[in-house]
Formats: C-alpha cells, structure tokens, sequence
C-alpha cells in the first residue's frame, strides 16, 4: 500500500509542476535600455554616467548605474503596462518610481516620461 500511495504522489507532483507554466510575455519593452550622460569634463575628458534597464519577462527587471564603466548601484523592480504606459516600481527607496511610455516609431526606440521627455533608449 506503502509503494502504491509513493507512486501516486510522485505521478501527482509531476502533473502539477508540469501544469504551473509561465505564459509567454512578448511585450515590446522587454531587453535592455539604457541612457548615458557626461557629469563633467576633466582633463582626460568627460566622466560619463551610465544608467540601464533590463526589462525581463516575467514583470521584473535590475535597474543599474555606472561611473566610469564601474557598477556603483544596482536594484531590482517591478514593471506594468496598461494602456501602452509602463509603471517602474523600484525595490530599493533610493530610487523614485516612474512612468513612462514607449515610443517604438522613433529610431532608436525610446521611452519617454509624461512631460515627453527622452527617458531611455534601446540598446
């Protein structure tokens, strides 16, 4: 009776694990955004700041943020879309939330904030 049950329960955590199935996310957002800016100029040049998003399918993604190609934050968020507009909810509280919207007519394409501002580009 012992092997019987043992077997069914096997047979039972099989069904299930095979039935709990991610669906697939082909939202146009998804992969990586980033924006570069120059904090300051230096005798050698410009001291860029490096900011990226990486969009995953499954509503999360890692926001982070370079200095002189050294990683000197990083974060994990939450993403939404409704109506064409993305709601970006950081883990961290260093980080204010934000809302953007994708613009994929341009070339490259961006995400702009509300006011129509370039947010991010598509790497």
């Amino acid at each position: 009776m012992k092997k019987l049950f043992s077997l069914l329960s096997i047979v039972g955590i099989i069904a299930i694990s095979n039935c709990t199935r991610v669906p697939d996310n082909h939202d146009p957002v998804l992969g990586i955004w980033a924006k570069t800016e120059s904090s300051g100029i230096l005798d050698k040049g410009t001291n860029p700041t490096r900011e990226e998003w990486v969009f995953n399918d499954v509503y999360l993604g890692r926001y982070q943020r370079y200095s002189n190609s050294k990683l000197i934050f990083y974060t994990d968020f939450k993403w939404s879309e409704e109506n064409g507009t993305y709601s970006i909810i950081y883990g961290d509280p260093q980080v204010n939330d934000i809302t953007v919207s994708l613009e994929s007519a341009k070339e490259p394409e961006v995400l702009t904030l509300e006011n129509g501002s370039v947010f991010a580009t598509r790497e």
